[in-house]
């Protein structure tokens, strides 16, 4: 853990930036960065992974050398991981906002629909009853991508509806909705094709469409896709 706050400092805010692997994990810092300098308040980052660190995968890796960055960039910011963890993430992160004095939480949007909400709870309600004196703020997923050359339209919101062993692409909400995201179609097409972005597992993932249909759920590398390097990008 990096630790590069004033502990003799008492501070009325704590802002806790909870973020997985994922494009969207920048704009959640970004946002915390702007929250802790209007209240100026200490600023700790969050990541939980069920696996040892040691078992990472390297861009994995990379994402966490990132936010290391992003805590060094910050004078008074903590960067927090929690790996080989078991317990569900809501357990963690509200154990973390105990022990830091938390004051404001910011997470990404959840990938569950509404129907799985009604059946099953989420993240969110989980973390409201876990610890109700803190503040949430849920950042949604991104309606843009950073695409340089003009070859996809401004996202909008879409489903994905399981049909055999594919999914559909729709845009209307329903009963049968498995995954909500933001679609980016390809200009110069009269068909659905382009792509997919929605949150599955607490992880950002794009997904290849063609002609209104989702083969597998398999993340396609975007900076390969649109020709960058940046992986936050």
């Amino acid at each position: 853990m990096i630790n590069v706050c004033n502990e003799n400092i008492q501070y009325n805010e704590s802002i806790l930036v909870c973020v997985f692997y994922g494009p969207n994990s920048e704009r959640l810092i970004k946002r915390g960065c702007a929250i802790a300098n209007i209240m100026k308040a200490p600023l700790y980052i969050l990541t939980i992974d069920p696996k040892p660190f040691d078992a990472l995968d390297a861009e994995k890796l990379l994402f966490i050398e990132q936010w290391k960055d992003y805590a060094h960039s910050h004078a008074t910011a903590q960067f927090i991981m929690k790996d080989n963890e078991s317990r569900p993430v809501y357990k963690v992160i509200a154990e973390v906002a105990r022990e830091n004095n938390i004051t404001q939480i910011i997470l990404g949007q959840t990938a569950h629909s509404r129907w799985e909400q009604i059946t099953k709870g989420s993240i969110i309600n989980s973390l409201v009853r876990e610890i109700p004196f803190v503040d949430l703020h849920i950042v949604s997923v991104a309606r843009y991508i950073r695409d340089e050359e003009g070859n996809y339209q401004k996202g909008v919101r879409a489903y994905l509806i399981k049909d055999g062993k594919q999914y559909q692409l729709s845009f209307s909400h329903g009963k049968e909705t498995e995954f909500e995201g933001i679609f980016f179609k390809e200009v110069d097409t009269d068909f659905d094709n382009g792509i997919f972005r929605f949150i599955r597992d607490a992880s950002t993932l794009h997904v290849l469409v063609n002609e209104g249909i989702v083969t597998e759920l398999t993340n396609v590398d975007m900076n390969t896709v649109l020709g960058l390097t940046d992986a936050f990008k």
